[in-house]
C-alpha cells in the first residue's frame, strides 16, 4: 500500500473516530512530532543566503534551469 493510500485511510479512520481520549492521544503525538521537526530547522545565516543567491544566479546564467512544465512532469514520478 502506498503512502497516499495510507494517509487517506488514516483520515477516514479519524473522521469515524468517536473516542475522545484516543483522539487526544493521536493529537498529542502529532503536536509532539511537529515540535521535534521544528527544532531540526535552523534559519540560514546572511552569508548562507548570499551564497545561495549567487549560486542560483550562476546556474541561471549557465542555463541550468527547468520550466514549470518540466518540474510538474518530474514531480508526477515522485
Amino acid at each position: 500500500m502506498d503512502l497516499q493510500t495510507r494517509k487517506l485511510n488514516a483520515i477516514e479512520y479519524l473522521i469515524r473516530l468517536k473516542d475522545e481520549k484516543l483522539f487526544g492521544k493521536i493529537e498529542l503525538i502529532i503536536i509532539k512530532s511537529q515540535k521535534e521537526n521544528m527544532r531540526k530547522l535552523k534559519p540560514f545565516t546572511q552569508k548562507q543566503l548570499i551564497n545561495r543567491a549567487k549560486e542560483a544566479n550562476e546556474d541561471y546564467l549557465a542555463g541550468k534551469i527547468k520550466t514549470q512544465d518540466q518540474l510538474e512532469l518530474e514531480s508526477e514520478n515522485w
